[in-house]
């Protein structure tokens, strides 16, 4: 806004550069959903490691494939994970205790159902804060609550009954305690002078979960659970389900087809991938290239082939059956972080480490198969160990001639997508017209150039490479009076070099000087 002149002099104004950065957006968050021996239900909590997973759920678990899923994922290489536990049982696999009796007692419940809850123990003492007379206030006292498994240990001073008061003890242990919540009613007295403790009793792990726990339609209600409580998240890039479906030991589970539609339809709204493994009835190449017909086909989705063998902890290091797509996203995470994520996840540098043999071991033959069919396979290679070997989406077989046949090109398409969508919110209700429209030009332009000058997409010069449009050819005055501005961006992608062929020929006598 112009300073008002009024007086003789220099006046200073700042003008507006019309320059607003578009920040790409990151590319291998992975969200994992699943069963765990503890931790919150239906909330996607961040992970940075697998110690946080430990800390945070419990670590492996023989009746759960989602701790080996996420140790394979930081195991090779990746960054962030979100975790969303979902449980199948009864209200009683809440561990409960009591301390006190009648109008002194106060009911705790473990902060989330399983076995670990039995093992809580919890103390009130009264060693709590003088008034300024010297005095105590009854209504005050100390929590202590100690998880025996692991020693971590939570105290919460003084806390207070009373309903109006400043730390009341529900609210606290709701907003503090990674352990423990308080249950209705609250005491109405104090527990006296002495220190009064109680053990936790009751607790289960529950039963198997099914399609019921992950999938339950479209359920995007406030309640949001299962796959769906992932809308209590930002973003996340890739999206793996272990399998839980069937007996035995974790690897040798599937995942309901019900639960691979809705995951996939759940991923493309959320400009997403799906990480899937291969259906256990997939025993055979045969079987494979058979069974992959019919497998979903989204663009959103990519299948990796065969399942893998690794030593397992909870069975003395012997060489167990696991689902691949773990340990695969931790290998796009680090071809992301060391490439970029328009280099495609697959080559001798999306290497697997810790896997002691495939399920099937794959021929140059199979894998001629399989790759067809846009089931991307794992293989050894000497000298580099496991690698992964194929890079297409599922809608990527060569019947389909999809434009989306490589995954670096659709996920290259969903980072740009989701960086433009985040980047150019400022843009809403602004005045619909040229300046608006150069500014757009200007910004996105500069986001696919620092894009192109990163080898991101093909082409010798930036003309080559992408384009934005959005002038009075691409905004009629119709669009203008609907309130719309229509931008147009294309891009040249990088596409694999898949098939490498090398020509020899022999040189018939001696070429003349």
């Amino acid at each position: 806004m112009p300073v008002p002149l009024s007086y003789p002099g220099v006046y200073v104004e700042e003008l507006p550069s019309g320059v607003r950065t578009i920040t790409g957006v990151p590319t291998s968050i992975t969200a994992f959903v699943g069963r765990a021996l503890r931790g919150p239900l239906h909330l996607p909590v961040t992970l940075t490691s697998y110690a946080d997973f430990e800390r945070t759920f419990g670590g492996l678990w023989s009746e759960s494939h989602l701790g080996y899923s996420v140790r394979d994922f930081f195991q090779q290489g990746g960054g962030t994970a979100l975790v969303v536990r979902v449980h199948a049982g009864a209200a009683n696999d809440t561990a409960a205790l009591a301390i006190g009796s009648g109008n002194k007692r106060l009911k705790l419940n473990a902060a989330s159902p399983g076995a670990w809850g039995a093992k809580l123990k919890a103390t009130v003492d009264d060693d709590v804060r003088l008034n300024d007379d010297g005095t105590k206030d009854p209504a005050l006292f100390n929590l202590t609550v100690l998880d025996t498994a692991t020693g971590t240990k939570e105290v919460f001073r003084n806390v207070s009954y009373l309903t109006g008061a400043v730390r009341r003890v529900d609210l606290v242990l709701a907003a503090e305690s990674q352990l423990v919540r308080a249950d209705t009613p609250l005491p109405t007295q104090p527990q006296g002078t002495s220190p009064v403790e109680a053990t936790a009793t009751g607790g289960g792990d529950g039963g198997p979960i099914g399609a019921a726990e992950i999938a339950t339609g479209a359920n995007l209600q406030p309640d949001k659970k299962g796959l769906y409580a992932l809308e209590k998240a930002d973003l996340f890039n890739l999206l793996v389900i272990p399998p839980y479906s069937g007996a035995g030991e974790p690897g040798d589970r599937d995942v309901d087809g019900a639960v691979v539609t809705a995951a996939v339809a759940y991923a493309e709204k959320r400009r997403a991938v799906v990480v899937l493994d291969p259906p256990q009835a997939w025993t055979t190449v045969a079987l494979a290239v058979s069974g992959a017909a019919a497998f979903t086909g989204s663009r959103n989705a990519a299948v990796y082939y065969p399942r893998v063998k690794q030593p397992d902890p909870l069975r003395d290091g012997q060489a167990m059956a696991f689902a691949p797509s773990g340990g695969v996203a931790g290998a796009i995470a680090r071809t992301d972080a060391d490439r970029g994520v328009w280099k495609a996840p697959a080559g001798l540098d999306a290497t697997l480490s810790g896997i002691t043999e495939l399920a099937v071991p794959l021929t140059d033959g199979e894998i001629g198969l399989l790759n067809p069919q846009a089931v991307n396979c794992l293989r050894l290679t000497p000298g580099a160990g496991h690698v992964v070997w194929g890079a297409r989406t599922r809608n990527g077989a060569d019947r389909t001639a999809s434009e989306w046949k490589y995954l670096p090109v659709r996920r290259t398409a969903l980072f740009i997508e989701e960086s433009l969508f985040r980047g150019i919110q400022w843009a809403v209700f602004e005045p619909n017209d040229e300046p608006l429209w150069a500014q757009l030009r200007l910004n996105i332009g500069a986001f696919l150039n620092n894009l192109f000058r990163q080898g991101a997409f093909q082409g010798r010069t930036a003309r080559d490479a992408y384009f934005v449009k959005c002038d009075a050819t691409t905004t009629t005055q119709t669009d203008v009076n609907l309130g719309i501005v229509n931008v147009l961006v294309g891009f040249a992608p990088l596409k694999p070099a898949e098939f490498v062929v090398l020509r020899l020929q022999q040189i018939a006598g001696q070429i003349p000087a």
